[in-house]
């Protein structure tokens, strides 16, 4: 610390010893001269009064001035003032502030991020004063702090004018990086720092370079920067200027910058063009990887310029042969050509008849027999396969094919080698509620009905007897092609009992059926193995004798057909019908009761005549 100073004139003590104030002052030069009386030596009395009020007097005065110094000079604690490095020793620096105060800062504070230090001795610099004094009597100074204060006056002018600021990178933090702004540090996430996500920020550590400031709370200490608004700015600019270059079908060089699924970002000179994946060439293209490669320099056209957006479509093929302009000559309809199958979908596959022109193959335009199948079981990616050609579409720049219309309808096959009444074998494929699936050749399935399953036997009943797996013959009722429906039956491998029962018979004659069974409704009776019942009205013509109790089972009884029955496979038969056809034959042979011979004279001829 400085000397004290000692001056000519200040009050001294009876043993002659200088009075200095117990505090320290920086304007003594300024005090005005004493009055002669009392910067003299004073005459004493016999009691020494007149030279104790002397100095009373004086030390008052001493003592005012004093105080209208400190309070008129001394710089108040927490502002920023100016000082003078007057030292540099131990990594720190020592300054002067005035007011016969010095103060100690490290020499690091003086540093931008990453850079080395630049002070020397007699520079002027601004610090900020925290306390006036410490315990070792020195002044507390902070250059940092004092760099903070004016960075964030300068920040707020910057923010509230929408300007740019400048500030070096310096530390990566949890989501973003630290930023030096001359004396602020701001945070700049990670979204920010680029245009695009960057993998490797080292470049950009430390280098000094412009920000943009997207918010700032002083009271919180808080700032938020942005790189990535600075670069899109720019890139506005240079893409407005290249963009008013170019026009929509000119044709340009660029470089392959990016590939994504979708296409390429192709680099025009300083703007970005998408280059569809669609329009890289007339064929199908699953991935752009398959024709660019990044760094790759090709050859495009303008497709489109959006001058709000700023964004360009660019085209390769456009800068070849449209094949489609020669398809309808070069495949007429229903021809039939090789293909290669590009793509396989639920609804269906593409092949490529050639570059550039592709058709579907519908999955209904597959298969004759495979129904409800999806195309993978049917045909298989890069398989060579012939279609025919169904229809063309150059509008809309389609092909419909046809994989199936190439072979022979295996329907129409099997109704000229399988006509009706063919007998066929098969597997049971499926069992159904209403009959059998029986597979046949060229992969076809024909249908048994649960009525062509049995004679005897109720349809559900007689399904019971069949396994799927099991291997049945039959034959071929009906084939309908446009229908593709195969009909067939089993039943009529034994022919038809029915019509060969009845073969001989028509309405009104009479047989002669065995009794089988007695109910109260009437009477069960079999004839030539077929079934028919005969109700207890049509048991007799006399109604005492319409009791089905007084037949046997095993009885022979002579009955009337009174109905044939084909649907239902039944006769109508009544002994009460053929006795009244009896009775009015004899009548017509033997007389009439007109002449007088009563019914039971004429049947008793009748039967007379039957025994002779």
């Amino acid at each position: 610390m400085r000397a004290p100073v000692e001056a000519a004139g200040q009050p001294q003590g009876e043993q002659g010893r200088i009075i200095r104030p117990s505090f320290r002052f920086d304007r003594f030069d300024q005090f005005t001269p004493r009055p002669a009386e009392t910067t003299a030596r004073p005459e004493y009395d016999a009691k020494g009064n007149r030279r104790h009020m002397a100095q009373n007097a004086s030390m008052e005065e001493f003592e005012a001035l004093l105080n209208e110094s400190f309070e008129m000079d001394t710089p108040e604690e927490g502002s920023v003032v100016k000082g003078k490095v007057i030292a540099i020793e131990a990594g720190q620096a020592i300054i002067d502030v005035g007011y016969k105060m010095e103060g100690r800062v490290e020499l690091k504070e003086f540093a931008n991020p990453g850079e080395a230090p630049e002070i020397a001795v007699g520079d002027e610099v601004e610090v900020y004063l925290r306390a006036s004094e410490n315990a070792r009597g020195e002044a507390v100074i902070s250059r940092e702090m004092a760099r903070r204060e004016e960075a964030w006056d300068r920040l707020e002018k910057a923010y509230a004018a929408e300007e740019r600021v400048e500030g070096a990178i310096f530390g990566r933090v949890k989501g973003g990086f630290t930023v030096d702004l001359g004396g602020a540090v701001a945070f700049l996430p990670g979204s920010q720092v680029d245009v695009r996500p960057v993998r490797d920020a080292g470049p950009l550590m430390g280098l000094k370079q412009p920000f943009q400031i997207l918010k700032m709370d002083r009271r919180r200490g808080n700032i938020v920067v942005s790189r990535r608004a600075i670069l899109e700015e720019s890139r506005a600019e240079q893409r407005a200027e290249v963009i008013g270059k170019l026009a929509e079908g000119q044709a340009v060089d660029g470089v392959v910058k990016n590939i994504t699924e979708y296409g390429a970002f192709v680099d025009l000179g300083g703007v970005d063009g998408l280059l569809h994946v669609t329009d890289m060439a007339w064929r199908r293209v699953n991935h752009p990887s398959e024709i660019l490669s990044i760094g790759e320099t090709v050859k495009v056209q303008v497709i489109k310029i959006n001058k709000e957006t700023h964004r360009i479509s660019l085209g390769m093929k456009q800068l070849q042969d449209d094949p489609w302009d020669a398809v309808a000559a070069k495949y007429p309809l229903e021809s039939v050509h090789t293909g290669r199958v590009t793509n396989i979908t639920d609804y269906g596959a593409f092949v490529e008849l050639e570059p550039g022109v592709e058709g579907l193959v519908h999955v209904s335009e597959m298969s004759w027999t495979k129904k409800n199948v999806h195309p993978g079981k049917i045909v298989s990616t890069s398989q060579e396969v012939e279609v025919m050609v169904l229809e063309i579409d150059e509008a809309k720049r389609r092909v419909s094919l046809g994989l199936k219309q190439t072979m022979r309808n295996p329907w129409e096959v099997f109704a000229e080698t399988h006509p009706e009444g063919t007998e066929v074998e098969g597997e049971v494929k499926n069992i159904t509620e209403f009959g059998l699936f029986i597979g046949l050749e060229g992969d076809i399935d024909g249908m048994v009905h649960l009525s062509d399953l049995s004679w005897d036997e109720r349809g559900e009943d007689a399904i019971q007897n069949y396994r799927k797996g099991d291997m049945v013959k039959a034959k071929v009722t009906e084939v309908d092609v446009e229908k593709e429906r195969i009909s067939l039956s089993i039943k009529a491998l034994d022919g038809d009992p029915y019509a060969e029962a009845i073969g001989g018979i028509k309405r009104g004659s009479v047989i002669t059926v065995e009794v089988t069974s007695i109910e109260d409704g009437g009477i069960e009776v079999e004839y030539e193995g077929m079934k028919s019942f005969i109700r207890r009205s049509d048991l007799s013509r006399d109604r005492a004798e319409q009791r089905p109790e007084r037949f046997q089972v095993g009885d022979k009884v002579d009955v009337r057909v009174t109905n044939i029955d084909s649907k239902s496979r039944r006769l109508g038969l009544s002994i009460k019908a053929r006795e009244i056809a009896e009775e009015k034959e004899a009548v017509q042979q033997y007389g009439s009761s007109d002449s007088g011979a009563s019914l039971g004279d004429i049947l008793g001829a009748a039967l007379k005549g039957d025994d002779d």
